[in-house]
């Protein structure tokens, strides 16, 4: 039989380590699925090229290709802007080299198989545009969740009915009107860009939402048998939606996860603990806590009397995603030492409680981890039986994969709308109150959650990790051939195929 012939499209992300990451993840499972693709990914950069995304090239198949982009220095963007600000406007300065790309991608005389199609973030969908005038079909590639897409896709609909603040509404917002199955959403738990509807980050991605309907159709990391309901409600709208995750880093990742400083030692450790007794603590690539609330974190978790493996970053008063766009190395920061006896390493935790170190480890009851640690093999462990996390989307989905039970604290973006779908929604996971004008956590309140979670004799708990169970099996099935999202992906591939030929 012969083969069929290449077929290449070009994928843009944005400078965000999560979304390359996410995006790379998916052109791998395409490759793997439909070997006669090639995929050319394109990133925007700010100043150089994350660590973490650089540390991702050594494994990559030899039919995926990345492109950067010539970077944009940091001093062309506002300084004292939110991190989401500098991204789209760095994007938006990056058109002019992203359009020569994709033309050059698409020209005949410099490529042997010209790109066919463009695989757009949400954020660079810039590229919808430049691909509506070269004649590419275009498809946007949605990391976050079906319910998120339900959101920016109403969002122009939402601007012209309500005109307070959305934090300021009395009574929960339905995003998609007259579908009461979806989960509502209260206006304070909309992303931190719709807070303030006089700023640039709303204008921004009302801008950015307004193009969606550039789109021929939207490739959404999620899959059917967990958000069902939003789906469905986007399909009525008439949307061309591809539920095609949950596109996620297994247990078996490598890139980062050997040499000093690589969080190796944390895997060890959780050898020799107890099946499903170690709460693992992280909030991402980017996020931080203020100082009051990493003590708070801190003293909670040791009156918790759980085991725990704490992934710290320093913390910040400013901005709960400081580290964000920093450009710090994942597997090595400034300490190549995590031995929790160590001098040095007890010099650069001095922002933990008084004694801290000491008495965990005294007690045998954690393990600290500088920074980075290697994510998808501590969830998918035996050891570990549940996850602390800042409900970014990519580490929801890990833990969902992986079926580890959440504690959900949100800091930034999207993350409050996942904390209320996994909590309020799918009801695999735990959301502690927090305190006070500044809404601080206090110690007493993680320690009960904690226990609520990880102690074996709690209905919450148990029916927490039954229903966490049962929708691992369902993300298993979804990406099993025959499955629903592997079917997702295979009519984008017949709709590019139809296209191309």
């Amino acid at each position: 039989m012969d083969k069929p012939p290449i077929i290449h499209i070009a994928a843009v992300s944005i400078p965000a380590f999560s979304h390359q990451a996410s995006l790379l993840e998916f052109s791998k499972r395409l490759l793997h699925l439909h070997p006669h693709f090639h995929v050319t990914c394109i990133f925007p950069t700010v100043g150089s090229p994350p660590d973490a995304t650089i540390s991702t090239l050594h494994s990559l198949p030899p039919s995926l290709h990345v492109t950067f982009l010539p970077p944009i220095p940091k001093h062309h963007l506002p300084q004292h802007s939110p991190p989401a600000v500098q991204i789209q406007l760095a994007v938006s300065l990056s058109v002019p080299s992203l359009r020569n790309a994709l033309e050059t991608l698409r020209s005949t005389s410099s490529s042997s198989s010209p790109i066919v199609a463009v695989i757009a973030d949400p954020f660079a969908n810039e590229a919808l545009e430049i691909a509506k005038e070269l004649d590419l079909l275009s498809f946007v590639y949605f990391p976050p969740s079906a319910m998120t897409l339900a959101l920016f896709l109403n969002l122009p609909r939402l601007d012209r009915e309500i005109s307070c603040e959305y934090r300021d509404l009395k009574e929960p917002i339905h995003i998609i009107p007259g579908e009461s199955s979806m989960v509502t959403i209260n206006g304070p738990d909309l992303p931190e860009h719709l807070q303030d509807r006089s700023s640039l980050s709303y204008d921004l991605l009302l801008q950015r939402c307004k193009r969606f309907d550039l789109a021929d159709g939207f490739l959404v990391n999620t899959f059917f048998e967990m958000e069902e309901a939003a789906i469905t409600a986007l399909q009525r709208q008439r949307f061309s939606l591809f539920p095609i995750g949950p596109i996620a880093q297994s247990g078996s990742e490598t890139g980062s996860g050997s040499g000093p400083g690589s969080g190796s030692g944390c895997v060890e450790w959780l050898e020799i603990q107890p099946p499903r007794s170690v709460l693992y603590v992280s909030f991402g690539s980017g996020g931080t806590l203020s100082e009051e609330q990493v003590n708070e974190l801190a003293l909670g978790l040791e009156l918790s009397g759980q085991k725990f493996l704490w992934v710290v970053r320093a913390p910040s008063n400013e901005s709960a995603n400081a580290a964000y766009l920093s450009n710090e190395k994942q597997s090595n920061n400034n300490n190549n030492n995590n031995d929790i006896d160590s001098d040095n390493f007890k010099d650069s935790m001095q922002f933990l409680p008084s004694g801290f170190l000491e008495r965990i480890r005294s007690k045998r009851q954690g393990m600290i981890v500088s920074s980075w640690a290697p994510q998808a093999r501590i969830l998918s462990h035996n050891s570990t039986g549940g996850f602390l996390t800042h409900c970014g989307w990519n580490s929801s989905l890990e833990s969902i994969v992986c079926g580890v039970p959440m504690i959900a604290w949100p800091l930034f973006a999207e993350q409050r709308m996942n904390a209320v779908l996994l909590t309020e929604g799918l009801k695999v996971g735990l959301r502690p109150k927090a305190e006070g004008i500044n809404g601080v956590v206090r110690k007493e309140e993680i320690a009960r959650v904690v226990r609520d979670l990880m102690e074996d004799g709690e209905e919450e708990g148990n029916g927490i990790r039954r229903r966490i169970e049962e929708l691992r099996e369902g993300a298993g099935c979804a990406m099993r051939e025959g499955g629903s999202s592997t079917k997702a992906l295979s009519q984008v591939v017949e709709r590019i195929e139809n296209f191309g030929s």
